[in-house]
Protein backbone atom coordinates (compact mmCIF):
# COMPACT_ATOMS: atom_id res chain seq x y z
CA UNK A 1 0.00 0.00 0.00
CA UNK A 2 1.27 3.47 -0.92
CA UNK A 3 1.35 5.94 2.01
CA UNK A 4 -1.14 8.75 1.50
CA UNK A 5 1.53 11.48 1.49
CA UNK A 6 3.41 9.66 -1.25
CA UNK A 7 0.24 9.12 -3.25
CA UNK A 8 -0.61 12.83 -2.96
CA UNK A 9 2.87 13.90 -4.10
CA UNK A 10 3.28 11.23 -6.78
CA UNK A 11 -0.23 10.40 -8.06
CA UNK A 12 1.29 8.58 -11.03
CA UNK A 13 3.05 6.06 -8.77
CA UNK A 14 0.12 3.68 -8.35
CA UNK A 15 -0.55 3.28 -12.12
CA UNK A 16 3.17 2.73 -12.68
CA UNK A 17 3.34 0.06 -9.97
CA UNK A 18 0.30 -1.74 -11.36
CA UNK A 19 1.92 -1.79 -14.80
CA UNK A 20 5.13 -3.25 -13.37
CA UNK A 21 3.24 -5.90 -11.38
CA UNK A 22 1.29 -6.95 -14.47
CA UNK A 23 4.51 -8.02 -16.23
CA UNK A 24 7.43 -10.33 -15.63
CA UNK A 25 10.73 -8.68 -14.64
CA UNK A 26 12.44 -9.97 -17.78
CA UNK A 27 9.71 -8.85 -20.20
CA UNK A 28 10.81 -6.37 -22.85
CA UNK A 29 9.57 -2.78 -23.03
CA UNK A 30 9.33 0.08 -25.51
CA UNK A 31 12.40 1.69 -23.91
CA UNK A 32 15.37 0.73 -26.10
CA UNK A 33 16.48 -2.77 -25.04
CA UNK A 34 15.39 -2.44 -21.43
CA UNK A 35 13.39 -5.04 -19.56
CA UNK A 36 10.75 -4.25 -16.96
CA UNK A 37 13.40 -4.80 -14.30
CA UNK A 38 15.74 -2.33 -16.02
CA UNK A 39 12.99 0.28 -15.98
CA UNK A 40 12.40 -0.28 -12.28
CA UNK A 41 16.14 0.03 -11.52
CA UNK A 42 16.23 3.25 -13.53
CA UNK A 43 13.28 4.67 -11.62
CA UNK A 44 14.84 3.70 -8.31
CA UNK A 45 18.00 5.57 -9.27
CA UNK A 46 15.90 8.57 -10.33
CA UNK A 47 14.03 8.70 -7.02
CA UNK A 48 17.23 8.37 -5.02
CA UNK A 49 19.14 11.02 -6.96
CA UNK A 50 16.33 13.56 -6.97
CA UNK A 51 15.98 13.19 -3.20
CA UNK A 52 19.76 13.23 -2.64
CA UNK A 53 20.37 16.44 -4.60
CA UNK A 54 17.39 18.35 -3.23
CA UNK A 55 18.03 17.07 0.29
CA UNK A 56 21.67 18.13 0.20
CA UNK A 57 20.71 21.60 -1.02
CA UNK A 58 18.13 21.89 1.73
CA UNK A 59 20.77 20.92 4.30
CA UNK A 60 23.11 23.65 3.03
CA UNK A 61 25.64 21.24 1.51
CA UNK A 62 24.87 21.05 -2.23
CA UNK A 63 26.14 18.05 -4.22
CA UNK A 64 26.65 17.47 -7.94
CA UNK A 65 24.28 15.22 -9.81
CA UNK A 66 25.61 11.74 -10.48
CA UNK A 67 25.20 10.02 -13.85
CA UNK A 68 23.28 6.85 -14.57
CA UNK A 69 26.00 4.78 -12.94
CA UNK A 70 23.89 5.37 -9.82
CA UNK A 71 21.59 2.61 -11.11
CA UNK A 72 24.18 -0.18 -11.06
CA UNK A 73 23.73 -1.20 -7.38
CA UNK A 74 20.01 -1.56 -8.00
CA UNK A 75 20.52 -3.76 -11.05
CA UNK A 76 22.42 -6.20 -8.85
CA UNK A 77 19.67 -6.44 -6.21
CA UNK A 78 17.14 -9.23 -5.88
CA UNK A 79 13.67 -8.43 -7.20
CA UNK A 80 12.32 -8.05 -3.65
CA UNK A 81 15.13 -5.75 -2.55
CA UNK A 82 14.80 -3.64 -5.71
CA UNK A 83 11.09 -3.21 -5.11
CA UNK A 84 11.70 -2.18 -1.51
CA UNK A 85 14.45 0.27 -2.55
CA UNK A 86 12.16 1.89 -5.11
CA UNK A 87 9.36 2.39 -2.62
CA UNK A 88 11.81 3.75 -0.04
CA UNK A 89 13.21 6.18 -2.62
CA UNK A 90 9.74 7.48 -3.46
CA UNK A 91 8.98 7.97 0.23
CA UNK A 92 12.27 9.78 0.77
CA UNK A 93 11.68 12.10 -2.19
CA UNK A 94 8.20 12.86 -0.86
CA UNK A 95 9.66 13.81 2.53
CA UNK A 96 12.39 15.99 1.04
CA UNK A 97 10.00 17.69 -1.41
CA UNK A 98 7.62 18.51 1.45
CA UNK A 99 10.44 19.97 3.54
CA UNK A 100 11.69 22.02 0.59
CA UNK A 101 8.19 23.33 -0.12
CA UNK A 102 7.92 24.38 3.53
CA UNK A 103 11.37 25.94 3.92
CA UNK A 104 12.26 27.31 0.48
CA UNK A 105 10.64 29.62 -2.04
CA UNK A 106 9.35 27.72 -5.08
CA UNK A 107 11.56 30.01 -7.18
CA UNK A 108 14.72 28.85 -5.41
CA UNK A 109 17.19 27.55 -7.98
CA UNK A 110 19.03 24.26 -7.48
CA UNK A 111 21.74 22.77 -9.68
CA UNK A 112 20.73 19.61 -11.52
CA UNK A 113 22.69 17.93 -14.33
CA UNK A 114 24.71 20.99 -15.26
CA UNK A 115 21.85 23.48 -15.18
CA UNK A 116 19.57 25.07 -12.61
CA UNK A 117 15.99 24.07 -11.91
CA UNK A 118 13.46 25.28 -9.36
CA UNK A 119 12.39 23.44 -6.24
CA UNK A 120 9.08 21.99 -7.59
CA UNK A 121 11.03 20.35 -10.41
CA UNK A 122 12.22 17.46 -8.24
CA UNK A 123 8.90 15.79 -7.42
CA UNK A 124 7.46 16.83 -10.78
CA UNK A 125 10.33 15.21 -12.64
CA UNK A 126 9.73 11.84 -11.02
CA UNK A 127 6.04 12.19 -11.89
CA UNK A 128 7.06 12.77 -15.51
CA UNK A 129 9.36 9.73 -15.39
CA UNK A 130 6.58 7.57 -13.96
CA UNK A 131 4.26 8.57 -16.81
CA UNK A 132 6.82 8.14 -19.55
CA UNK A 133 8.17 4.82 -18.35
CA UNK A 134 4.70 3.47 -17.66
CA UNK A 135 4.06 4.05 -21.35
CA UNK A 136 7.22 2.02 -22.01
CA UNK A 137 5.49 -0.86 -20.23
CA UNK A 138 1.94 -0.51 -21.54
CA UNK A 139 2.03 1.39 -24.81
CA UNK A 140 -0.90 3.57 -25.82
CA UNK A 141 -3.53 2.54 -23.28
CA UNK A 142 -6.08 5.05 -22.01
CA UNK A 143 -4.19 5.82 -18.78
CA UNK A 144 -0.96 6.52 -20.67
CA UNK A 145 -2.58 8.74 -23.28
CA UNK A 146 -4.52 10.75 -20.70
CA UNK A 147 -1.41 11.37 -18.63
CA UNK A 148 0.78 12.27 -21.61
CA UNK A 149 -1.89 14.69 -22.82
CA UNK A 150 -1.69 16.79 -19.65
CA UNK A 151 -0.37 20.29 -20.53
CA UNK A 152 2.15 20.20 -17.68
CA UNK A 153 3.87 17.22 -19.33
CA UNK A 154 4.70 19.31 -22.40
CA UNK A 155 5.75 22.30 -20.29
CA UNK A 156 7.94 20.17 -18.04
CA UNK A 157 9.62 18.51 -21.01
CA UNK A 158 10.30 21.77 -22.84
CA UNK A 159 10.87 24.29 -20.06
CA UNK A 160 12.18 22.22 -17.14
CA UNK A 161 14.16 19.59 -19.07
CA UNK A 162 14.83 21.45 -22.30
CA UNK A 163 18.11 21.09 -24.15
CA UNK A 164 19.19 17.75 -22.60
CA UNK A 165 16.37 16.19 -24.63
CA UNK A 166 18.29 17.06 -27.79
CA UNK A 167 21.83 16.21 -26.67
CA UNK A 168 22.03 12.69 -28.06
CA UNK A 169 20.30 13.55 -31.34
CA UNK A 170 22.47 16.62 -31.90
CA UNK A 171 25.66 14.52 -31.79
CA UNK A 172 26.68 13.83 -35.36
CA UNK A 173 23.46 15.27 -36.78
CA UNK A 174 23.50 16.08 -40.51
CA UNK A 175 22.64 19.79 -40.53
CA UNK A 176 21.85 19.74 -44.24
CA UNK A 177 22.76 22.29 -46.89
CA UNK A 178 21.63 25.25 -44.76
CA UNK A 179 23.70 24.18 -41.76
CA UNK A 180 20.60 24.33 -39.58
CA UNK A 181 17.75 22.03 -38.62
CA UNK A 182 14.50 23.52 -37.34
CA UNK A 183 11.31 21.70 -36.54
CA UNK A 184 7.90 22.75 -35.32
CA UNK A 185 5.89 20.15 -33.43
CA UNK A 186 2.29 21.31 -33.44
CA UNK A 187 -0.76 20.36 -31.45
CA UNK A 188 -3.80 22.38 -32.53
CA UNK A 189 -4.88 24.95 -29.97
CA UNK A 190 -1.50 25.13 -28.21
CA UNK A 191 1.89 26.74 -28.71
CA UNK A 192 4.29 24.96 -31.05
CA UNK A 193 7.33 23.21 -29.66
CA UNK A 194 10.24 24.58 -31.70
CA UNK A 195 13.49 22.62 -31.84
CA UNK A 196 16.61 24.02 -33.51
CA UNK A 197 20.09 22.63 -34.12
CA UNK A 198 22.98 24.46 -35.78
CA UNK A 199 26.75 24.71 -35.51
CA UNK A 200 26.45 26.36 -32.09
CA UNK A 201 24.31 23.65 -30.48
CA UNK A 202 20.61 23.00 -30.00
CA UNK A 203 17.63 24.73 -28.41
CA UNK A 204 14.01 23.99 -27.60
CA UNK A 205 11.20 26.42 -26.76
CA UNK A 206 7.48 27.06 -26.88
CA UNK A 207 6.30 29.60 -29.46
CA UNK A 208 3.10 30.75 -31.14
CA UNK A 209 2.23 28.69 -34.24
CA UNK A 210 3.80 30.11 -37.38
CA UNK A 211 4.13 28.69 -40.87
CA UNK A 212 3.88 24.97 -41.64
CA UNK A 213 4.31 22.37 -38.94
CA UNK A 214 7.03 19.77 -39.29
CA UNK A 215 4.93 17.28 -37.34
CA UNK A 216 1.32 17.65 -36.24
CA UNK A 217 -0.17 15.41 -33.57
CA UNK A 218 -2.05 15.37 -30.31
CA UNK A 219 -0.20 16.46 -27.17
CA UNK A 220 0.45 12.89 -26.00
CA UNK A 221 2.23 11.93 -29.21
CA UNK A 222 4.21 15.17 -29.15
CA UNK A 223 5.58 14.36 -25.69
CA UNK A 224 6.53 10.87 -26.86
CA UNK A 225 8.35 12.32 -29.86
CA UNK A 226 10.23 14.78 -27.65
CA UNK A 227 11.49 11.86 -25.57
CA UNK A 228 12.66 9.88 -28.61
CA UNK A 229 9.63 7.60 -28.79
CA UNK A 230 6.75 7.18 -31.18
CA UNK A 231 3.20 5.83 -30.73
CA UNK A 232 2.29 2.34 -31.85
CA UNK A 233 -0.25 3.77 -34.32
CA UNK A 234 1.53 5.87 -36.99
CA UNK A 235 -1.79 7.45 -37.95
CA UNK A 236 -1.66 9.50 -34.75
CA UNK A 237 0.85 11.94 -36.25
CA UNK A 238 1.53 13.31 -39.71
CA UNK A 239 3.96 15.58 -41.53
CA UNK A 240 3.81 17.72 -44.65
CA UNK A 241 7.54 18.44 -44.98
CA UNK A 242 9.83 16.45 -47.24
CA UNK A 243 11.46 13.20 -46.09
CA UNK A 244 14.93 14.72 -45.62
CA UNK A 245 13.68 17.52 -43.37
CA UNK A 246 11.54 15.10 -41.38
CA UNK A 247 14.44 12.65 -41.02
CA UNK A 248 16.70 15.36 -39.57
CA UNK A 249 14.11 16.51 -37.05
CA UNK A 250 13.36 12.92 -36.03
CA UNK A 251 17.09 12.31 -35.62
CA UNK A 252 17.38 15.39 -33.39
CA UNK A 253 14.56 13.93 -31.29
CA UNK A 254 16.19 10.52 -31.12
CA UNK A 255 16.24 10.13 -27.37
CA UNK A 256 17.23 11.49 -24.00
Amino acid sequence: MIPSKVDDTLPELAPFLHAVQARRPDDGTWCEAWTVRDVLAHQTGNAEELARVLGAFLAGAPVATRGFEREEPYRRMSDADLWAAFMAGCERLTEVAAAAARDLSPDTEVEWTGRVVKVPFFAEHLREELILHRWDLTGDDRTAVQALNEPWMTEHSVVSVGRPLLKRGRTGLDLGPEGRVEGRLRTPGTDDVVVVADADGASIRLAAPEGPATIESDAAVRVLLLWGRRPADPARWHSTVGPDALRRVRTLLSGY
